[in-house]
């Protein structure tokens, strides 16, 4: 399997992990960092991706933290793994945020069912009052308030850069690690392309834990 191929498919199973919440790439981890410039991870929800322009989606509450640290510092890393295939996917890009009010956010405001709309309804995360919002206290009929704290994140992996003033590479958007014993035959060498779009290793190591 050529590594275009490889990637193509981690994208695929990144695209339908988005209407599966039983996938493995369902919940991945966003990194970003803080104004001290320590770096912040997360787990987050996986709800949109377009495999064509290499972009993920996600729902956030505008008085986070991490909202904050992306509006100062659009640089971010996602990284997620997969225990049935043994993959892991890591992406470098940048992250547009979408605050309530704008085309995107609304769009996305509506595709949410009662409950997940009403957890927008408490005090801001790491709050007590974040706990306020619970099922049974939800309209499950109309628009629940809270979407004045929702927000969209959307994470375009970086381009390939190519090469700068000096001829030197600068730098791999994303990488795919597996298990070379399930794309070559047992005892091959450690292989990489560089491709031109992506770098992806094949990595001997022990299962990612």
């Amino acid at each position: 399997m050529q590594h275009h191929d490889v990637e193509a498919a981690a994208w695929q199973n990144l695209e339908d992990a988005a209407d599966d919440p039983r996938s493995g790439y369902r919940y991945l981890t966003l990194c970003s960092v803080n104004a001290d410039l320590a770096p912040q991870a997360r787990t987050v929800v996986l709800r949109c991706v377009d495999c064509s322009f290499r972009v993920l989606e996600f729902h956030t509450d505008i008085r986070s933290p991490k909202w904050a640290e992306l509006t100062s510092n659009p640089q971010a890393s996602v990284l997620g793994y997969c225990p049935e295939t043994r993959t892991q996917l890591r992406l470098f890009g940048r992250i547009t945020l979408f605050p309530s009010g704008t085309d995107r956010a609304e769009q996305a405001w509506q595709t949410l069912p009662p409950w997940t709309r009403g957890t927008y309804s408490g005090g801001p995360p790491g709050d007590e009052r974040a706990f306020e919002a619970r099922p049974e206290n939800v309209v499950h009929s109309g628009n629940v308030g809270g979407n004045q704290a929702f927000g969209v994140a959307s994470f375009e992996r970086h381009p390939w850069t190519g090469s700068n003033c000096k001829g030197r590479t600068t730098g791999a958007p994303s990488s795919v690690m597996t298990k070379p014993a399930r794309l070559f035959p047992a005892g091959g060498s450690i292989r990489k392309y560089l491709h031109a779009q992506s770098l992806i290793r094949w990595v001997k190591a022990a299962p990612v834990s």
